[in-house]
């Protein structure tokens, strides 16, 4: 007779694992819009921002330049795609399929701060990434403050009156 070692939490950690993939795949799938429930995959993205730009990057890995399409309408930056499943043989020798597959869809808001013209997008290595540029407008510029004493500061203004009156 063997002995095995039982482990308490190893079952639980397996169940909860099971329980957050289904809540997951759930909560993709429900959504208002319409074009987001019918996606195969909800592809996760980074954003973050500096004072120049906006930037996004989505991990999108296998899916071909041509079957992107990035979209700017409005205040909305939209990214649609699709990944085909490509069977090397039957169906029924895969041992487990864990990769997604169909299309996809992710929309933004877009503050007023982006200028819409200056958008740029790459796909290198399975990541698309969406750089937005900011307006000159928006950007935070610094203001120069100038450090003098009052009483300097008083003779200043009162010294163009005195012009003006000998003038």
């Amino acid at each position: 007779m063997t002995i095995t070692r039982w482990e308490t939490y190893r079952d639980v950690v397996a169940l909860q694992n099971r329980m957050n993939s289904l809540f997951q795949d759930f909560s993709r799938n429900s959504g208002e819009n319409e074009l987001v429930t019918a996606a195969g995959f909800v592809p996760p993205v980074d954003i973050y921002e500096d004072e120049d730009k906006l930037v996004l990057k989505l991990e999108i890995p296998g899916i071909r330049q041509e079957d992107l399409d990035v979209r700017m309408e409005n205040t909305t930056l939209s990214v649609r795609g699709e990944r085909s499943f490509e069977s090397e043989g039957k169906e029924e020798n895969f041992h487990r399929v864990e990769r997604r597959y169909g299309s996809f869809y992710r929309a933004f808001t877009v503050p007023n701060t982006v200028d819409p013209q200056s958008i740029k997008a790459e796909y290198d290595a399975g990541v698309l990434r969406l750089e937005l540029q900011k307006r000159a407008e928006s950007k935070p510029r610094q203001i120069k403050v100038s450090v003098g004493s009052a009483k300097q500061l008083d003779q200043d203004q009162a010294a163009p009156a005195e012009t003006a009156k000998t003038a």
